[in-house]
This record gives C-alpha cells, structure tokens and sequence, in this order.
C-alpha cells in the first residue's frame, strides 16, 4: 500500500495520485446507492478535493487545485443533484466502525467559523476551533473511537432557535420546514437511536460535561 503524507491541510497531490485507484474503489462503495455514474464520478471528484492540499475546502478553490475540477459539476452534485445522503453515511459509518473496531462513541460539537448570516445554521455561538463566541455553525457528531484512530460515524447540523422564525434564511438556505432547532444534547440522542437503528453494535458513550451535565441526556 502507497504511503501518504498527511499535511494540516490535506495530501499533497503526488501523494494523492498515487492512491487514486484505492480512492475510486473507497469512492464505488460509498457512493454505491447513487444510481447514475455521473454522479457516483463526481462524488470521487468532490472526495479528492476534500483530501487535497489546501485551506479552503468550499467549490471553487477545489475545483481549481484538480486537474480535472468542474466547478459546475461539482456544485451541481453538492447543491441541486437529486441524491439521498442517508444511504452514503450509512455505508460510511458501517465501512469505519470495521475498520476502527471503536473501543467507545465520543460525542462532540464542531464550530465552523463562517463570513455573513446565510450559510445553513449560521449563528454567533461559541467555536471551538476559534476557542471563542463567534460567526459559526456548529456540528453535532458521534464519532467512533479507539486510543489510535477516529471517525465521525453521524453528524446533524445545530439549528440555533433564531433560524425557527426566519423565513428569508431558511427559503435561501433550503432548511426543509420540518427541520427546527433541537437542543444539542437531543440532536446526540437522534444519532445514538439511529446508529443502533443501522445494526451497529452498542459502545460505552462519552461525553463531555455539555451534554453529561444533563439530566434528559444522561437518561437518554
């Protein structure tokens, strides 16, 4: 197997090239419930440009640093393609609890530091990865762990409450109308439910004192 060298922000592209026909295999699996090829290819496209080198992970600085990037294609399969993601992050978390045999399910939160007010679930909210209150959207994750490797297995988006009545974020963000703020430590429970619902066998859940700290959650 070709050894890589994983860089703060991603693979060199020497190093991502020579793993390419790992990547199109992982890429096959994963995206496998796709039914047309074209978009189970820009799936492995939009994989690459998630793993190669580079700060920026949005679209267009992607697309630039591939030498077969289609912005187009690419925003299309992340923005309009008709797909469902459930079946992919089923098959991930599957595909990732075999190869880490999680000794635990860690859950955590993620801030996401974000410019202006309309990407999904933006809000002044703290961000970890700022260490501070800021401009953000937070992730709630449950994530396979042992003490070599890690892999988030389910992730929700957290909808602060202020998004319920905004009906001009919510139409330009496509925030589905069932969809409404749930506190954190709910959103944990849903992942946990649904993870047992994909026949993944049960760990010990950690936590820390955000979500332990409640009563509802610890029952949960």
């Amino acid at each position: 197997m070709a050894t890589i060298e994983l860089r703060e922000h991603g693979v060199r592209a020497a190093d991502l090239a020579s793993v390419r026909a790992g990547l199109v295999a992982f890429a096959e699996e994963m995206y496998g419930s796709l039914a047309r090829c074209d978009q189970r290819a820009k799936g492995e496209l939009y994989l690459r440009g998630l793993l190669l080198e580079g700060r920026r992970k949005s679209i267009q600085p992607m697309a630039a640093r591939l030498p077969d990037g289609d912005e187009q294609g690419l925003q299309q399969f992340i923005t309009d393609s008709p797909w469902d993601d459930l079946p992919v992050r089923r098959r991930l978390a599957r595909r990732m609890t075999k190869e880490i045999a999680p000794e635990g399910w860690v859950v955590d939160d993620t801030g996401l530091p974000k410019d202006g007010r309309w990407s999904p679930g933006v809000g002044h909210q703290y961000c970890g990865a700022l260490g501070k209150t800021a401009n953000c959207q937070v992730l709630v994750s449950v994530n396979a762990v042992t003490d070599q490797a890690s892999c988030p297995l389910q992730w929700r988006l957290f909808l602060p409450a202020a998004w319920d009545e905004d009906s001009e974020r919510r139409a330009r963000a496509k925030i589905p109308d069932d969809v409404r703020h749930r506190a954190k430590w709910q959103l944990a429970l849903d992942i946990l439910d649904e993870l047992l619902g994909w026949s993944l066998a049960r760990r010990v859940v950690q936590a820390d004192g955000g979500y332990g700290d409640i009563t509802a959650f610890r029952s949960g």
